[in-house]
C-alpha cells in the first residue's frame, strides 16, 4: 500500500516502522520577584532562547470580570499558585482519612473557567526578535492576552501548543500575561466545550495550566514555531542495520522577516562522545511571511540502535538554519533514536529484527493530592514503579501526555501506545451525528499528537479511538438515542485513519474496542470498529464485568480467527482492588465489580488467570494490563473508594503497591523477587488457610512460626502455595524464603488469629466478602460444588446496591447471601463434639418446590427441609445439630431431593470433647 508518497511494505499486516526522538527545549534560569520577573534574554551562544513561565502566577477559581485581561487589573486578592496548577482536587479512600490528601473535605471537583495572571519583565534585548507564549497543557479551552491584546485560543487539554505574542510583547517594560482556562463539563449543547474531545470517558478532566509554560524568542526566520506545537521538523528511520542506516528528515523553515533569506538546513547527528554520525545540508531559499518545507537525509554508517530496554541507545539530533554567511539563526537539538519496527500478525512486535514480548501497563496522569498538575520528577517516581515492575511498555491513555513521560520512554527504551481522547463517545446525548467543530477539533488533536511526538523512538503507533464500539448496549436513559438508532463511528474513524497516515506515513494506527465478541442480550447490536485501524486492540474483563477468566483466551483466538491478517494486542485487562477488603477464597461468590466488594485477592486472580492467557499466545503483537496506578473519575463508588478507578496496581497515593504488582515483578523483573500475598489482611477469619507467595526463586520455603512447611521448587508462573496450613491463636509470623544463586531473598508478614475466631468458625456462605454481622464471619469458604446467589441487588450502572429485607434474623447482610444446589463443605477441624448451627433462606421457590437433607460426616441433622413452607420466602430459619468429627474433618453435605439444596450461614463451636 502507499500513502502520501511513501511506502509501507505489507505482508500479513507488517509494517517497517521508523522513528526518532522528541522536541525537548532547555530551561533557562533566572530570579523571580514576587510580583513581577525580570527576565533575562540578552544574546547567548544558543539562538532560540527559552524563559520558564512558571512561578509568581496569580489565580482565581470561576469567572472574572471583563477588566481581568487589562494590565492595571487588581489582582492583589488572586490567590498565588505556580505551575503545574489545577484547582481540582478528585477521588478519596474512605478508610483512614487522616492518612491521606484528599479525603471528603478537601476534594474539588469544580468545572468551569479559572483565571490566571502573570506579570513579568523581558530584557530589552528581546527586541527585534519573534516572541511566543509557549504552553504544554492548558485544561481544556484556553484563551490568552498579553497587555490586554487577544493572543488566540487553543481547545484541547492535553496538547502543546504556542501563540504569537510579538506584536503585543513589551521588552524591557512590565507586561502582564492573563490566561483563562475552562474545563467545563459536556453536558449540553451549550456547554463551551461541547466540541472539545474528550466528551466523556472513565477519569475526570482536571482543570488549569496544569504542565509548564514559557516565553519562546526566536530570530525572524525560524523552525516553524506554528506546527501543530512540535519542532517543526520531522526523522525517520527508513531503515537500518549494523552496517548502515538512513534516516529521512524534513524541515519547515518560517521567515517572518521582511526580506527573501537565502538559508541552509543543517542537520547533524552526534554520538554519546560527542563525535559526529552524519550530517547534511541542504540549501532553501524562502521568500518573507512565507514557510518553506525541506528534506534532507541522514546516512549511519555502522549505527548504534536504539534497542528497546535492552540497549536505549540514543544519538543527539541537532537541526540548524543558517544565513548566507554561516551564522546560525535558529537551532533545536533533541535526544534521537535509530530504530526500526516490524508487527507480524502471527509472531508479534520486532524492533530493528528482534523479537521482543511486549508487555505493559496503562497510565493516567494524575496522582492524589496533585490531579494532573505533576511534575517531571513525579513522572519520573511513576517510571522507577513500573521499571521496577518489569514493564517495557505503555499505553497512555486515554488523551495525549507530556513530553516527559515520552523522554523517559525514549531514555529506558520503554514502547508507547499514544492516542488521542476520543473515547467512548462523539456525539452528544441523543445526537446521531457529530458536529463538524466536534470532527475539526478532533483532527486537530490527531495532527497535534502527531507533530509533537513522531520524533520519539518510544511511539509505536497513533491510536484513534478508545472504546466507540458500545452500539446500543447501553440502556436509552444513559444515551438519549430512540428507536435503537445509534450514532456510525465509521465515517470519523475514516477521517482519522486517513489523516494519521498523512501525516505520519511510518507508523500504523491502532484503536481499543471493548465489545466486538461478547455475549450480549437479545437484540444488542456492536458495530465492528477494528477494521478502522491498521492495529487492533481489545480491552477485555473476563471475570469482572463480563464472563469467567476461562473465557478470555477463547475470546481472543476468535478475533485473531475473525482477521487473521491484522496484528492483535490486548490493551485493557484487570480488576479492581481495595487494599483494606479481604476474601478468605476467591470462588466464593459474585465479585462486585461495580459496588463494593472488591477484596485485593480478586485482582491478583484475575491477573494470575489473564496472564496464563496471554503468554501463551504469540500472535498478540503487545499486552497491557488496566492499571499501572489507581486514578480519578466521577463515575464510580467501589471497593473502598470514592471516585476511584481501583484497578491499579498501586494506590492513588503511591504508597501502596498491591498483590498483583508484584506477580508481575515476579513474572516480568529477572531481579530476586519474594512476596508473600494477603499482607493486608492482617487479623484473620479462619485459624486454616491456604498461604500464595509469588516468587520467581529456584526454590522457596516457607515458615509459619519458626516451623518450616516445606519447599516449593520452581513455581509455575512465579506462584507457590501451601495449602491448609494452621495458625495459632495471638500473632502469627509468616516467612518466605526464596533460595537464589546471589542468596537467600526473604518476605515476612503477621497474621492474626483472634481468640473468637480460634474457637469458632462462621461462614458467610455465598459471598466473596463476610458481611458485617453481630458476630464476625469469614467469608464463603470449604466448599465444594454448588453456585451463589444473593437477595440483594447489585450496584449497577450508578445505581446504588438494594440490600434486602430479611426477617427472623438481626444479621441480614449475612442471611442475603447462599449457596445453592448440591454440595459439601468440608471443613478442616480437631477431633471432638461440635454444635453446629445452619441459617436458610428461601429467596423465591413456593412451598413444595425445594426439599433437601443435610448430612454431617454421612449423619442426617436436617431433613426433608422445605423453607417456603416453614417460613415463607426472605425468611430466616435456623436449625442447629450437635455432631461428632473423628478424622479432623467436618464434611456438611446439601443433598436436594427436589429442586435445589441452599443455604445462608454456617456456625460451627466446639460442644467439648468427643464421648
Amino acid at each position: 500500500m502507499v500513502r502520501a508518497g511513501r511506502a509501507i511494505t505489507v505482508s500479513k499486516s507488517q509494517f517497517t516502522l521508523g522513528v526518532l526522538l522528541a522536541l525537548t527545549i532547555p530551561g533557562v534560569a533566572r530570579a523571580h520577584q514576587p510580583a513581577v520577573q525580570s527576565l533575562d534574554a540578552s544574546p547567548r551562544a544558543e539562538p532560540r532562547q527559552t524563559i520558564d513561565l512558571d512561578t509568581g502566577w496569580r489565580f482565581q477559581k470561576g469567572d472574572a470580570p471583563a477588566l481581568a485581561v487589562t494590565p492595571s487589573f487588581d489582582d492583589s486578592a488572586w490567590q498565588a499558585v505556580a505551575l503545574p496548577h489545577t484547582w481540582n482536587r478528585v477521588g478519596y479512600y474512605r478508610p483512614d482519612p487522616a492518612s491521606h490528601l484528599n479525603r471528603a473535605d478537601t476534594v474539588d471537583k469544580t468545572q468551569g473557567p479559572g483565571w490566571y495572571r502573570l506579570t513579568f519583565t523581558p530584557d530589552a534585548s528581546a527586541r527585534n526578535k519573534r516572541a511566543w507564549i509557549e504552553f504544554d497543557a492548558v485544561s481544556r479551552i484556553a484563551s490568552v492576552w498579553l497587555n490586554g491584546v487577544k493572543l488566540g485560543d487553543h481547545a484541547g487539554g492535553f496538547s502543546r501548543f504556542r501563540v504569537d505574542a510579538t506584536k503585543a510583547i513589551k521588552p524591557g517594560q512590565v507586561n502582564v500575561l492573563v490566561v483563562r482556562a475552562d474545563n467545563t463539563a459536556v453536558d449540553t449543547a451549550n456547554s463551551p466545550t461541547a466540541d472539545v474531545l474528550p466528551l466523556t470517558g472513565d477519569f475526570f478532566v482536571h482543570g488549569g495550566i496544569y504542565r509548564p509554560a514559557r516565553l519562546v524568542l526566536t530570530d525572524p526566520v525560524h523552525l516553524d514555531m506554528a506546527d501543530y506545537g512540535g519542532p517543526g521538523f520531522r526523522a525517520t528511520t527508513v531503515s537500518a542495520s549494523a552496517q548502515t542506516a538512513r534516516i529521512s528528515l524534513s524541515g519547515r523553515i518560517a521567515n517572518d522577516g521582511t526580506r527573501t533569506a537565502n538559508l541552509t538546513l543543517q542537520a547533524r547527528l552526534i554520538d554519546r562522545q560527542g563525535g559526529e554520525a552524519a550530517v547534511t545540508t541542504v540549501p532553501v531559499k524562502v521568500a518573507p511571511g512565507t514557510i518553506s518545507d525541506v528534506s534532507a537525509a541522514l546516512n549511519v554508517a555502522a549505527p548504534h540502535l536504539w534497542q528497546g530496554v535492552e540497549d536505549p541507545y540514543l544519538y543527539t539530533l541537532q537541526v540548524a538554519v543558517r544565513d548566507a554567511k554561516g551564522r546560525v539563526l535558529d537551532s533545536v537539538s533533541q535526544p534521537f533514536g535509530v530504530r526500526t519496527i516490524r508487527i507480524d500478525a502471527d509472531k508479534g512486535l520486532f524492533l530493528n529484527g528482534k523479537h521482543v514480548d511486549v508487555h505493559g501497563v496503562g497510565y493516567h496522569q494524575d496522582r492524589e493530592g496533585k490531579g494532573w498538575a505533576i511534575t517531571p520528577a513525579d513522572v519520573a517516581d511513576d517510571m522507577t514503579t513500573m521499571r521496577d515492575m518489569g514493564v517495557n511498555a505503555i499505553r497512555l491513555t486515554h488523551y495525549q501526555h507530556g513530553q516527559t513521560i515520552h523522554d523517559l520512554a525514549d531514555r529506558y527504551g520503554f514502547l508507547l501506545w499514544d492516542e488521542i481522547p476520543l473515547v467512548s463517545a462523539w456525539t452528544r446525548k441523543g445526537e446521531l451525528e457529530p458536529r463538524p467543530a466536534l470532527v475539526a477539533n478532533a483532527e486537530q488533536q490527531l495532527r497535534e499528537l502527531i507533530r509533537q511526538n513522531q520524533n520519539h523512538a518510544s511511539v509505536v503507533n497513533w491510536g484513534i479511538a478508545n472504546e466507540v464500539d458500545f452500539g446500543n448496549s447501553f440502556p436509552a436513559f444513559l444515551t438519549g438515542y430512540k428507536d435503537g438508532k445509534v450514532p456510525d463511528p465509521m465515517p470519523l474513524l475514516a477521517r482519522l485513519q486517513t489523516l494519521a497516515h498523512a501525516q505520519d506515513p511510518s507508523r500504523p494506527t491502532a484503536l481499543a474496542t471493548c465489545c466486538e465478541g461478547r455475549l450480549f442480550n437479545e437484540g444488542v447490536d456492536i458495530p465492528v470498529t477494528a477494521v478502522a485501524a491498521d492495529l487492533g486492540g481489545a480491552n477485555r474483563y473476563f471475570g469482572w464485568y463480563f464472563g469467567v477468566p476461562g473465557d478470555f483466551g477463547p475470546a481472543l483466538d476468535a478475533l485473531h480467527a475473525k482477521r487473521p491478517a491484522q496484528p492483535l494486542a490486548v490493551t485493557e485487562y484487570g480488576a479492581g482492588g481495595a487494599t483494606t477488603i479481604h476474601t478468605d477464597d476467591v470462588h466464593g461468590g459474585p465479585i462486585d465489580s461495580r459496588g463494593a466488594r472488591q477484596p485485593e485477592e480478586y485482582e491478583s486472580y484475575i491477573h494470575e488467570e489473564a496472564w496464563k492467557a496471554l503468554k501463551a499466545r504469540p500472535y498478540l503483537w503487545a499486552t497491557w494490563l488496566w492499571n499501572s496506578f489507581d486514578f480519578a473519575t466521577t463515575i464510580r463508588n467501589e471497593g473502598d473508594a470514592q471516585d476511584i478507578n481501583t484497578k491499579g496496581l498501586v494506590t492513588y497515593d503511591r504508597k501502596t503497591r498491591k498483590d498483583a504488582f508484584y506477580f508481575y515483578k515476579a513474572n516480568w523483573n529477572a531481579a530476586p523477587s519474594v512476596h508473600i500475598n494477603g499482607r493486608r489482611y492482617a487479623d484473620r477469619a479462619y485459624k486454616i488457610t491456604d498461604v500464595r507467595v509469588y516468587s520467581n526463586a529456584p526454590a522457596t520455603e516457607l515458615f509459619v512460626n519458626g516451623r518450616s512447611l516445606g519447599t516449593r521448587q520452581a513455581c509455575v508462573d512465579a506462584v507457590c502455595e501451601w495449602k491448609a496450613v494452621t495458625l495459632n491463636g495471638g500473632a502469627n509470623a509468616i516467612v518466605a524464603k526464596g533460595q537464589f544463586a546471589s542468596g537467600i531473598v526473604s518476605d515476612s508478614v503477621t497474621w492474626n488469629l483472634a481468640s473468637d475466631a480460634q474457637a469458632h468458625v462462621r461462614i458467610d456462605a455465598g459471598t466473596i466478602v463476610a458481611a458485617p454481622a453481630s458476630v464476625r464471619f469469614g467469608s464463603d469458604a470449604f466448599f465444594d460444588g454448588g453456585k451463589t446467589g444473593t437477595l440483594d441487588k447489585p450496584a449497577d450502572y450508578g445505581k446504588p446496591a438494594v440490600a434486602a429485607v430479611i426477617s427472623g434474623t438481626a444479621d441480614s447482610a449475612v442471611a442475603a447471601t447462599y449457596r445453592e444446589g448440591t454440595f459439601h463443605y468440608r471443613v478442616p477441624v480437631g477431633n471432638g463434639r461440635y454444635q453446629v448451627t445452619l441459617t436458610f433462606v428461601e429467596p423465591e421457590k413456593p412451598a413444595g418446590q425445594r426439599v433437601f437433607d443435610v448430612t454431617a460426616n454421612g449423619r442426617v441433622v436436617v431433613g426433608k427441609l422445605d423453607i417456603a413452607a416453614l417460613a415463607g420466602l426472605s425468611a430466616a430459619i435456623k436449625r442447629t445439630a450437635t455432631v461428632t468429627v473423628s478424622n479432623g474433618v467436618l464434611d456438611l453435605a446439601f443433598l436436594p431431593s427436589k429442586g435445589e439444596a441452599i443455604v445462608s450461614a454456617i456456625e460451627i463451636s466446639s460442644a467439648g470433647p468427643r464421648r
